[in-house]
């Protein structure tokens, strides 16, 4: 599957921190797959709980009793979610709320997951709980520091969650169950966790097509406002 691209063109600006982070994303991409090396792209979403509601209308005589079709607000969750591109893995829990704490608990359970791994390679955005100092709020600082080393961040440019393969994932869950009204958090997990299993169960990978070649290439315009000497890359 190849991710859908369309939306980097409506990138309002790139410097050379967007550029560097960017780069910095698509080596990671780039890499072999390693299984002592997983690379997991992760991210959050809300999820709102709607439910549908059918209102009696007035009758009136001689007429047939009609309803009136509407929704009720019953608040909301959060979806976490990681996906490992390359080997068709992917993991997804339900939380009442976003917090550092809900984050520290999903990379606890995504550590575990990969036990045997020397070192898991995360992509993700610079939401503020996104961050090892989360464990430090949560954890005792020896348990903090153990599970940081778990892991090698590295961080996707503000702007530019389509950098994240996460986000491919996200499309396909929303189409088959997260843009449905689910009333309730247990439906919500309940009708998740299935797709995720099935998904798992055929090993569904993603390739990814855009490289820093091909980011040099077809951003050309954008590398050249940050540097003149980026025109090298310009294909002619």
């Amino acid at each position: 599957m190849k991710p859908h691209l369309k939306v980097c063109w409506c990138i309002p600006k790139i410097n050379g921190a967007f550029l560097a982070k960017m780069e910095d994303v698509l080596e990671v991409y780039g890499r072999p797959y390693e299984e002592q090396y997983p690379v997991v792209c992760f991210d959050e979403r809300p999820c709102f709980l709607i439910e549908d509601t059918l209102t009696p209308l007035p009758t009136q005589e001689g007429k047939i009793a009609r309803e009136h079709y509407s929704y009720k607000k019953n608040g909301s969750c959060a979806l976490l979610a990681a996906i490992e591109p390359l080997a068709g893995k992917r993991m997804a829990q339900v939380y009442d709320q976003r917090t550092k704490a809900e984050y520290m608990q999903f990379m606890q359970t995504l550590s575990q997951s990969y036990a045997d791994a020397k070192k898991i390679i995360v992509v993700q955005d610079n939401l503020n709980t996104h961050q090892t100092a989360s464990f430090y709020d949560q954890l005792p600082a020896d348990q903090a520091r153990a599970l940081a080393e778990r892991f090698e961040f590295h961080y996707t440019p503000n702007g530019a969650s389509w950098l994240n393969m996460i986000e491919v994932e996200f499309s396909a869950l929303s189409k088959q169950c997260l843009s449905r009204r689910i009333p309730t958090k247990e439906i919500l997990e309940q009708q998740l966790m299935a797709i995720v299993e099935q998904r798992n169960d055929k090993g569904i990978k993603i390739n990814w097509q855009f490289s820093i070649q091909t980011a040099r290439v077809k951003l050309n315009n954008r590398y050249t406002v940050v540097n003149t000497a980026n025109q090298k890359f310009k294909q002619t």
